[in-house]
């Protein structure tokens, strides 16, 4: 994958399920929402913690050329991170 973030990204968020569900990730827990949109070539996952203050936003980009990852608004290593340690938990 280019832009040097892991290939254990795609493989991670692919494998989170598509709609609302919860997950924990760094001691925290948190609501998530994974939609597909463009029939797949963009997908945005939304997470705010329970009970807290974090937010997680991001969109994914299938594009010829390879996915793309546009945070809104963090860091890019945020996002990688959160979707890396995010186990569904309910």
């Amino acid at each position: 994958m280019s832009h040097g973030w892991p290939d254990a990204f795609l493989t991670a968020f692919d494998a989170l399920p598509l709609g609302a569900f919860y997950g924990s990730a760094a001691g925290r827990r948190y609501a998530v929402t994974r939609q597909d949109l463009a029939g797949g070539k963009a997908q945005k996952l939304v997470a705010h913690e329970r009970g807290g203050r974090d937010y997680i936003s991001l969109n994914l980009y299938r594009l010829a050329i390879g996915a793309q990852l546009r945070p809104c608004e963090m860091p890019k290593e945020k996002v990688i991170r959160f979707v890396l340690t995010l186990q569904v938990t309910e």
